[in-house]
């Protein structure tokens, strides 16, 4: 595969992300190739995994806990497909009254632990009217509207770059790679524009029109914060997003969560044929 593994990377790493790396060392010798951040309602994908260790968050020193209930909080380690991965069954936010910093702690670990390429997903909603419900979009670009970021603060150019470089956060070839996937598998697969927002309220119909004139697709609280460390880190990140509701101002209706979960559960099987399909090709 293209992207670099880097199993010695935690020798050189600080101290908080050495130590985190100990204890999952401790647990299992794997060095990941891939790493995964399942998200709202996605854990299931690591049902596809072969699983050789699974390590809660609160045995890996620095990690955060999971307060969010459709959040498993563990760490799986093992293969999918023919790759060496590592899975982040669960996620954490800024809502959730965690610094930046501390949401990506683990993007950190997963790097040093060896992984180059960073697979991350969410359940979002769907401003754009032509795309409905249960579609998989690919992640082309992002917009922060978090208030925040997570390099904010002294740099540590172990870790990378004091400005990385945003271009293209996506990587192109993955992309690409992820398209020919949805077509050789009949899959709906949109491409565009996910903006992140702190939460925890979703958006009023005033937002929702402000969010869509300023170019977004989707909506959701997580993951631009994962793909920025990622990019400091050199990872290659592939992002892909299930819309599981539609967020049309002049037609919202009230959000429910158990519609979103059950959304996100039914569409899960294509994630997790589109990813694996990716794994395979790199």
């Amino acid at each position: 595969m293209s992207a670099v593994s880097v199993p010695g990377a935690e020798l050189h790493a600080p101290a908080p992300i050495a130590a985190a790396v100990a204890a999952i060392r401790a647990q299992c010798a794997l060095v990941p190739e891939v790493a995964i951040i399942l998200g709202t309602g996605l854990g299931g994908l690591a049902q596809a995994m072969t699983v050789e260790a699974s390590i809660p968050y609160d045995r890996i020193p620095g990690f955060p806990l999971s307060t969010v209930e459709s959040h498993s909080g563990r760490l799986l380690l093992g293969t999918l497909g023919t790759r060496r991965v590592v899975a982040m069954q669960g996620r954490f936010h800024r809502y959730e009254g965690y610094s930046l910093q501390q949401v990506t702690f683990p993007v950190r670990v997963l790097r040093a632990l060896g992984a180059g390429t960073l697979v991350v997903s969410n359940a979002c909603g769907g401003m754009n009217p032509l795309w409905a419900p249960g579609d998989l979009m690919l992640i082309a670009d992002h917009i922060n509207l978090l208030g925040d970021n997570p390099l904010i603060g002294p740099n540590d150019a172990s870790l990378g770059p004091r400005f990385p470089d945003m271009s293209a956060p996506y990587d192109a070839g993955l992309r690409e790679i992820a398209r020919t996937v949805a077509r050789e598998r009949a899959m709906t697969l949109r491409e565009g524009v996910y903006v992140a927002v702190q939460g925890p309220n979703l958006e009023t119909r005033a937002e929702y029109r402000m969010l869509r004139a300023m170019g977004a697709d989707v909506v959701g609280m997580s993951t631009v914060p994962e793909v920025i460390v990622a990019v400091h880190g050199g990872m290659r990140v592939l992002g892909c997003s299930i819309i599981t509701d539609q967020c049309l101002p002049d037609a919202l209706e009230e959000a429910s969560l158990d519609r979103i979960l059950a959304i996100a559960a039914k569409a899960e099987p294509h994630l997790t044929a589109l990813v694996q399909g990716v794994l395979e090709r790199l």
